[in-house]
């Protein structure tokens, strides 16, 4: 197996704390417990090899989707906390007691560019109570900077510019200062930080978390739009045209491949310049299909539910995997069949179709995805007595009695695992019973 170096960025681990209904500390971990298999990469700086892949199971309400939402947070926190963040922190932490009087902490454990990092972030609503960042190279342990409130201190003989600690106000990250700055080092790893991908239902528009984004039809819309693809704006210069390059062929063969019958993309546009962009805006949005003897455009309105999605997923998928960066994704399995959902881990899983270790962690209700995933990518969340979430491996149920992914869905939908909810066809034939009475 290829051991990797200098060109991967990956997430270890990721810790969180007094976070929506998570109370006490969860970890979740992208450390393969069996190694030397397809969806594993190893490093060179690294004893250990790491997952590409990682799906959250449980029960309705039990939290998955929190802790999806508690990694977008700190991601969107590096990018935002300069401009966005005033005289209070827009954190949202566990609704019962003790949580509003507890602080929040979070730990992302990365691999960039080879090298391992630790970024830890303690705060409440009204400041950064500490904040610090590591490095290890050649695995040992050294320390960037470390920040008890306004107390920043450097490793020895390395200086932050002025500019950094006028920008670290109370309410400020000082990894988001850097990356303002473009602080040499600090300002890599907060760019691997800040570029993690959210895809989920915007649930609550009303949220101080701010970070939920809706998967929208945009992101692939703009492969295909004749302007030139815009999926990786963000990556400028010779490096943005080499990662655009054969993209709208990519995407469209993901549409074929699919077996949805669509053989072409249309963009329906009408000139609406502006002072900003002075560009042709997309109309409308239609997908052509061949039938027996011609071939007609829909609406893409008028397609199925599984069709949208899957269109809705190309451009985000192809942005992760071209640049090497985490996908979190809500809800994975919502009405695409199967054997979709199935191809789509084993894109991140293989090598080939996944060079740069792009990384895929869901959540899912559908449990015949358990059948194509292995022990150490699975995890379980369930709700304790006083409504907080928990999160454990299924890992560290039954050893080799898990290994085999044939066994997983079995066993989880027999409630060996836990993580099921407790439903019983009594109780639903009761309150329906009663109500026709009532009626």
């Amino acid at each position: 197996m290829q051991l990797f170096a200098r060109m991967l960025n990956m997430f270890i681990s990721f810790e969180v704390s007094n976070h929506r209904s998570i109370l006490d500390k969860v970890e979740l971990s992208m450390v393969a417990v069996d190694k030397n298999r397809v969806g594993t990469r190893p490093f060179v700086t690294l004893k250990e090899e790491l997952l590409t892949v990682a799906g959250i199971y449980g029960p309705n309400a039990s939290g998955k989707s929190n802790l999806l939402d508690a990694i977008s947070w700190v991601s969107n926190a590096v990018r935002q906390s300069v401009r966005g963040w005033d005289d209070l922190i827009p954190r949202d932490p566990f609704k019962f007691d003790p949580g509003p009087g507890l602080s929040s902490t979070y730990v992302v454990k990365m691999v960039v560019d080879g090298v391992r990092y630790d970024y830890s972030l303690e705060l409440d609503q009204t400041e950064v109570i500490f904040e610090s960042l590591y490095g290890y190279p050649e695995r040992r342990k050294r320390i960037l900077f470390e920040r008890n409130r306004q107390d920043i201190r450097l490793r020895r003989g390395k200086s932050l510019s002025l500019g950094i600690r006028e920008l670290a106000t109370p309410t400020t990250l000082v990894l988001s200062a850097a990356m303002r700055l473009k602080e040499p080092e600090i300002e890599r790893i907060a760019r691997a930080i800040s570029k993690i991908d959210f895809l989920g239902d915007y649930r609550n528009p009303y949220s101080t978390s701010f970070r939920q984004n809706a998967l929208s039809v945009i992101p692939t819309i703009r492969i295909f739009d004749d302007d030139g693809p815009l999926i990786l704006q963000d990556t400028g210069g010779d490096e943005g045209e080499k990662l655009n390059q054969g993209l709208k062929e990519t995407a469209l063969e993901l549409l074929r491949v699919a077996d949805f019958g669509i053989e072409d993309v249309e963009l329906k546009k009408e000139k609406h310049e502006t002072i900003e962009s002075g560009r042709f805006l997309p109309r409308s949005l239609q997908l052509t299909h061949k039938g027996q003897a011609q071939t007609l455009p829909f609406d893409f309105s008028d397609e199925s539910s599984g069709t949208q999605l899957w269109f809705k997923l190309i451009g985000p998928i192809l942005n992760v995997l071209r640049t090497g960066r985490t996908l979190l994704l809500d809800e994975l399995g919502l009405s695409l069949h199967p054997q979709l959902t199935y191809h789509l881990i084993e894109i991140f899983q293989d090598i080939e179709t996944n060079p740069l270790g792009a990384q895929l962690i869901f959540t899912s209700h559908d449990t015949n995805i358990l059948g194509y995933l292995n022990r150490d990518e699975v995890w379980l969340t369930e709700k304790n007595e006083s409504g907080s979430t928990s999160l454990i491996a299924l890992a560290e149920y039954g050893g080799e009695k898990v290994r085999q992914s044939a066994n997983i869905e079995r066993a989880y939908l027999q409630g060996r695992f836990g993580a099921v909810p407790e439903i019983s066809s009594y109780d639903f034939r009761r309150v329906l019973s009663e109500k026709k009475v009532d009626d």
